[in-house]
């Protein structure tokens, strides 16, 4: 289970402090698919960072699996760090532009000195996952510009389960595409999630897909103890402190709401 206890995260200075996090938990078991909603800016991704093990919060817990999270971040451990992946709202902010496509999908890999060592086994690797998410053979040599929005989001799809997560946080990773596209690409996550027993937690403002998709879902409007117009003060200051960042609102104890 990923576990997120008690989590409270503030920006600003000293003297103008804002609560983003208070006191929120979530729990996200192993091949399960939980929903969590809002509209733009209610405060859902800086938990999902928290909780990817990115962001550290100022109080509270994230458990992988029963082990504590210690570190965040590059300081993180590569093994925890691998079992938690988040695939990002807006791909093409989210992989180096000078990367042809595949090389994008292994670059994880790379990072953490786990690439195969013969180039023929790389490339087969490249292919087998681009192949798995839905991407022909002849787009992994091409460059981010040269493909569309929904074949770079499956590139990053790819990307995040190459180094075979427990856990994957999707955040917004299908606002920016057409329903058709959309459809596919939760699809494929359906499929491979059930394949390798993954635990997806689907960060959307669209609650219809949500409960459609998911097994159980969580509004985050019913978990905020901010008072109104807080809410946006805090996105603010999490906009000024960490561009593209949003808050994240909420209590202990969030209320989940089971699919119809």
């Amino acid at each position: 289970m990923l576990s997120a206890e008690s989590i409270t995260k503030t920006f600003g200075s000293a003297s103008r402090r804002v609560v983003a996090v208070e006191r929120v938990s979530l729990q996200l078991p192993s091949g399960a698919r939980l929903g969590l909603v809002g509209p733009s800016g209610s405060g859902k991704s800086t938990l999902a960072q928290i909780m990817a093990l990115l962001l550290a919060p100022d109080t509270g817990a994230v458990s992988v699996d029963g082990e504590r999270a210690a570190l965040w971040g590059v300081r993180c451990s590569r093994e925890l760090r691998h079992r938690v992946q988040l695939v990002w709202q807006a791909p093409r902010l989210a992989v180096d532009p000078r990367l042809r496509v595949g090389e994008a999908i292994v670059e994880p890999l790379a990072a953490s000195g786990l690439l195969p060592p013969t180039r023929a086994e790389r490339h087969a690797l490249i292919e087998s996952w681009a192949a798995r998410v839905g991407l022909t053979g002849d787009l992994v040599e091409r460059f981010p510009h040269e493909v569309s929005e929904g074949q770079l989001q499956r590139a990053c799809l790819a990307r995040a389960l190459v180094v075979q997560p427990r856990y994957l946080i999707c955040d917004e990773l299908s606002s920016m595409l057409d329903v058709s596209t959309q459809a596919a690409l939760l699809e494929t996550i359906a499929a491979i999630g059930h394949e390798q027993k993954l635990g997806v937690l689907l960060i959307t403002h669209d609650r219809v897909l949500a409960d459609a998709w998911c097994d159980e879902v969580v509004d985050i409007r019913e978990l905020s103890t901010l008072g109104e117009g807080e809410g946006e003060q805090a996105a603010a200051a999490v906009a000024q402190a960490r561009p593209g960042a949003r808050s994240a609102l909420g209590r202990d104890g969030p209320r989940r709401v089971a699919r119809p």
